[in-house]
């Protein structure tokens, strides 16, 4: 059960961290560090939450659960890729860093949520997180092992800019995200290289671009559960539907 707050208080939205080391090699000697991009916070407070930083203690699962008890809602960030280990697959030599601490908090806490029906908001790498919680699979690079894929590793050190609107995707009508953003197909910005195989038990894709990768997941039924491939926080200044994402989001960690 989410935890209950007074009218108007802003629901508290855990934000798992990820390794420092993982993301930009630091070199020896430095303190293991945890950290997250500022960006997601920021629009989770402006769409009226209280986002916390969660802290990897993969090797303390109760002082976890301690934490995960008095949380709203989950959100699920970007990162570096999901160890295939995760979902029982070999690693190919395409899959890049890992971080096995990041994978197993987040797969703690994504089960911990979908299992008490508190809300979750996944992207990117997010929504691969929620793929695996529930026993799906991944893509290892869309590039060569999926086919006829497009370009969707967009990543700003090739230059592209995060809010670079790289391929449209289209929706599912009837769903929370047709719901959303409309029946239309509506372009999105793009930064990986993996993505969903096989679909999890309990979900249905809600949106895919062009080469029939699924872009969107949502839980079946009536909890809130959303995950999209791409980084809706980088467009929320251009975009009134992404930052209804967000609110929608945030207003379902209230009730």
């Amino acid at each position: 059960m989410a935890s209950k707050r007074e009218n108007g208080a802003r629901p508290l939205i855990g934000v798992p961290t990820q390794t420092l080391q993982a993301i930009d090699g630091i070199p020896e000697g430095l303190p293991h560090s945890w950290v997250m991009n500022e960006r997601y916070l920021a629009v989770l407070s402006s769409a009226g939450a209280a986002p916390v930083l969660l802290p990897l203690l993969d090797a303390a699962p109760d002082a976890l659960h301690a934490i995960y008890q008095r949380l709203d809602g989950l959100f699920l960030a970007g990162g570096v890729d999901v160890d295939p280990a995760s979902y029982g697959a070999e690693r190919h030599g395409a899959t890049g860093r890992t971080d096995a601490a990041r994978d197993a908090v987040e797969l703690a806490l994504t089960r911990w949520a979908l299992r008490d029906g508190k809300p979750i908001l996944g992207v990117c790498r997010g929504l691969q997180i929620l793929n695996v919680a529930r026993g799906g699979t991944l893509v290892q690079d869309t590039t060569l092992l999926h086919p006829d894929a497009i370009k969707h590793d967009y990543f700003p050190t090739q230059g592209f800019a995060r809010d670079h609107l790289a391929h449209d995707v289209t929706p599912q009508p009837g769903s929370r995200l047709a719901g959303i953003f409309g029946d239309a197909d509506f372009a999105v910005n793009s930064m990986h290289h993996q993505g969903i195989d096989v679909l999890a038990n309990g979900f249905v894709a809600t949106a895919h671009s062009s080469d029939g990768l699924i872009e969107a997941i949502e839980l079946e039924g009536d909890g809130w559960v959303v995950g999209v491939q791409w980084h809706p926080e980088s467009l929320i200044e251009r975009d009134a539907a992404t930052r209804r994402l967000f609110e929608e989001f945030v207003q379902e960690t209230r009730e």
